[in-house]
């Protein structure tokens, strides 16, 4: 497996990108690097310099939870964060859009895996304008002002807010789910046809398939214009599950060997005692 080929490092058009990659085994070799991811966030929880911030964005039905749950499942508890962010809050919308996103970013030491992310605020709010109307924003009166300008310009904020990150020690990997539309179809009927499955079902999620295209070109954009060497985008086929949490997986744990964590070694007084406190363990 190679990121090179996921990986967004020029001009891209979403349509030259597969939906669907199958890899022989996958659940199998999952299961491998996900005990590796676990060892390699063990040390670097100990050493406590770096966090990793994980982002996902997807069309609906793209397995953004299902693959939380399969790639990080062997990974400690205490060393992962996952965040769900869902229509801001009476709270959240007296803030910048960037407020509620800084104040759930993962600590030193850990992983945070953001289930829709701070690009939400370029995608869905492009495609659905009248929603930036409830962040009371100064010098915007009318759908005129929410133009390409106003949504770039929010993009270069969220670069210059993912430099900063990098900057002090955060590692940002940011993940496209590239779901066809034939596929997100077979979801959601699968949704409807299996009771257990029915919950997850939302009549919304019809309104919003109706604007595939729509949110297509938004998500061309955006990745055209916020994938950085230090925090880059990956476009993951999703239409395989097994294979897209492999290649997802396979490109954290890559870039997370890069770091050479090391654990912490005692200081000096309490190294030169670790035989007394044998001695004192032992004759209790």
């Amino acid at each position: 497996m190679s990121k090179g080929n996921y990986k967004v490092e020029n001009t891209i058009k979403l349509a030259d990108y597969n939906t669907k990659a199958v890899i022989d085994d996958a659940e199998k070799k999952l299961k491998k690097i996900s005990k590796k991811l676990s060892k390699i966030q063990d040390t670097m929880y100990a050493e406590g310099k770096y966090s990793m911030l994980i982002c996902l964005q997807g069309m609906d039905t793209s397995g953004k939870d299902s693959l939380i749950r399969e790639v990080f499942k062997n990974v400690n508890a205490r060393g992962v964060e996952v965040h769900s962010f869902k229509v801001p809050t009476e709270l959240e919308l007296k803030h910048d859009f960037l407020w509620r996103h800084y104040i759930a970013l993962p600590s030193k030491g850990k992983i945070g895996v953001f289930n829709r992310t701070h690009y939400e605020n370029v995608l869905v709010t492009r495609v659905h304008p009248g929603y930036v109307f409830g962040e009371n924003i100064p010098n915007v009166n009318s759908l005129d002002d929410l133009n390409d300008e106003f949504y770039h310009n929010r993009m270069d904020r969220i670069n210059d807010f993912e430099k900063h990150l990098a900057e002090s020690g955060t590692i940002v990997l940011k993940f496209f789910l590239n779901l066809s539309k034939d596929e997100q179809k077979n979801r959601l009927l699968r949704r409807l046809n299996l009771p257990h499955k029915n919950w997850k079902f939302s009549a919304g999620d019809l309104k919003e398939r109706k604007l595939w295209d729509k949110y297509q070109f938004c998500y061309e954009d955006l990745l055209n214009r916020t994938s950085k060497e230090i925090a880059p985008w990956f476009v993951i086929p999703a239409d395989d599950k097994p294979t897209a949490r492999l290649l997802l997986a396979d490109i954290v744990l890559e870039e997370l060997k890069k770091y050479n964590f090391k654990e912490p070694t005692l200081p000096a007084k309490a190294l030169a005692q670790v035989e007394e406190f044998k001695n004192q363990l032992n004759n209790e």
